[in-house]
């Protein structure tokens, strides 16, 4: 089971339930990918709200590999998701906001952090 406190997220891909987070590895991957300076640069790159279908399949696929997957960019490319493309966005944005967080979760008096 995913832990949303260490930025683990769970999703459905190729009807199989994986665990995905963005460990600083997997952070550090995005930004060699993305020429990024630093994780202000990628999380600028990202909150546009625009990604390709090439950064969700880098985001996903990190994100895979940051949970202890053996898993490359290409099977990542060649997985289904429930909901097709609007799915994998759906995935790549939960784990963004688990790893990047909106700062809600620090105002929520149920969260026990």
């Amino acid at each position: 089971m995913a832990n949303r406190l260490r930025g683990e997220i769970e999703a459905v891909l190729d009807g199989r339930r994986w665990t995905l987070v963005l460990t600083l590895g997997a952070l550090a991957e995005l930004e060699a990918a993305y020429g990024a300076q630093d994780l202000g640069a990628l999380t600028e790159r990202f909150s546009s709200g625009r990604l390709s279908a090439s950064d969700l399949t880098k985001i996903i696929g990190a994100g895979l590999r940051g949970a202890g997957n053996a898993v490359d960019d290409e099977q990542v490319s060649n997985m289904v998701a429930p909901g097709g493309a609007a799915g994998f966005a759906a995935v790549a944005a939960d784990l963004l906001a688990a790893t990047f967080g909106s700062g809600e979760e620090a105002a929520d008096p149920s969260n026990p952090m």
